[in-house]
């Protein structure tokens, strides 16, 4: 399943639980490339990333529980 992530609206963004979050649920990131995705996401770019179809829904929730707006592409 692929999702758009489109903006954080936390307050204080954690820039490190963001980047953690994102190399859990998304498949084939390093975790250098999660950072970047993170301070592209924060910047207000909307970047694309591909979750593991077996745990997308609890991937989905963990997203929400940091104000992450996604939307769903597949």
């Amino acid at each position: 399943m692929k999702v758009n992530l489109l903006s954080c609206d936390a307050q204080r963004p954690d820039k490190r639980s963001i980047a953690k979050c994102i190399a859990s649920v998304a498949v084939d990131l390093s975790d250098s490339l999660c950072m970047e995705i993170t301070e592209i996401l924060l910047d207000g770019d909307p970047v694309e990333i591909e979750l593991d179809d077996k745990n997308a829904a609890s991937s989905l929730r963990d997203l929400r529980k940091l104000n992450i707006e996604y939307e769903i592409v597949e």
